[in-house]
């Protein structure tokens, strides 16, 4: 009786054993996904914005998202984008980076909510030999020379100036009096700024200006204010401006797309025409007020490709491999995406 006791014990330890890797294999099927049971390769991206309610910031996600997809299709790598709203707030952008690395991220994509804080970042992905892409706000060169794995993605500010000056200039040239609405000889402007400490805030604000005067055209500066990228805090300065100076402005100069819409937004308001409005990024939104003849024109980035570096970048940098032979970065860590002026269509 003791031996079959034993014998029968053995079996039934035996299908227990069998029972539990049939569990664990249940179970880690179900946690790894599809495609780990299936076998094909993966790669986990954490991507962090400072506002997600941006309009450009959010063109750059949307592109991001379709780069993404379009990747999967095209190689069979699934593409796990884990993308987060720091809402404004450097310590919730640091929380979430922090977050990023101990889920196991491979590569981290930062839009900074402050440019000049980026040391905590560094240290935590430095630490963790975990690459950075940053992307829209530049951290100072201080802190992108302090490891190799770090890179940046963005619109030359002073490119972006240039050509938005030059949208008034060749106005200008071609006639005067449609920018000199009152025809005194001097084109009479306010300036729309985003944040002071926004490298490319006060590097359009300079080189905007600076391309009006070069280029011969008259001008006398009104006024102007920062309203932060934002619709809302423009319109409010907008209307105050109108008050402040009837009948004179004749030219908006707005560091982005969303300012000048707010502008829009006050001088539809207030019923007043003959202004005339430039702005930078071409969002959606500020396409279809060239095309709709509210905004005189814009200068616009290709969105598809910023996202389509930032995916090249964070994907050869997850897995390890060399970057795509073609593509070009300043001093190894930095592209400058293609930027083309826009102006209502001839019909």
């Amino acid at each position: 009786m003791k031996g079959t006791r034993g014998r029968f014990g053995n079996i039934k330890r035996f299908w227990k054993t069998v029972c539990l890797f049939c569990l664990l294999a249940l179970v880690c099927a179900g946690c790894g996904g599809s495609e780990k049971a299936e076998g094909l390769p993966s790669v986990r991206i954490g991507v962090s914005l400072y506002r997600g309610d941006d309009t450009f910031i959010n063109n750059i996600r949307g592109e991001l998202e379709k780069r993404a997809k379009a990747y999967e299709q095209e190689t069979g790598v699934k593409v796990h984008l884990d993308i987060q709203d720091a809402k404004g707030s450097q310590n919730t952008q640091n929380n979430q980076v922090e977050r990023f690395i101990s889920l196991g991220c491979d590569v981290v994509c930062i839009n900074m909510v402050d440019r000049t804080n980026v040391s905590i970042i560094i240290d935590k992905a430095m630490a963790a030999g975990v690459p950075v892409v940053f992307f829209n706000r530049q951290p100072v060169e201080e802190d992108m020379n302090r490891w190799d794995q770090l890179y940046y993605i963005g619109v030359d500010p002073k490119e972006s100036a240039v050509l938005q000056g030059s949208i008034v200039a060749d106005l200008y040239e071609e006639n005067p009096e449609q920018v000199d609405r009152n025809g005194d000889g001097v084109v009479s402007y306010v300036l729309l700024e985003g944040e002071s400490s926004h490298q490319d805030s006060v590097i359009r604000t300079e080189w905007s200006v600076q391309t009006l005067k070069d280029s011969g055209v008259p001008v006398e500066k009104l006024t102007g204010g920062i309203a932060n990228w934002e619709r809302s805090q423009a319109s409010a300065l907008m209307e105050q401006w109108l008050k402040e100076y009837p009948g004179r402005i004749e030219l908006v100069i707005s560091n982005n797309d969303d300012m000048a819409l707010g502008a829009i937004d006050a001088i539809e308001r207030a019923g007043v025409s003959g202004i005339s409005l430039v702005g930078i990024d071409g969002t959606v939104p500020g396409n279809e007020a060239v095309e709709q003849g509210t905004l005189l024109g814009t200068v616009a980035s290709d969105k598809e490709e910023y996202a389509g570096v930032m995916m090249d970048i964070a994907i050869a940098r997850a897995r390890g491999e060399e970057l795509p032979e073609d593509l070009v970065l300043e001093e190894g860590k930095y592209y400058w995406v293609s930027q083309e002026i826009v102006m209502k269509k001839e019909k």
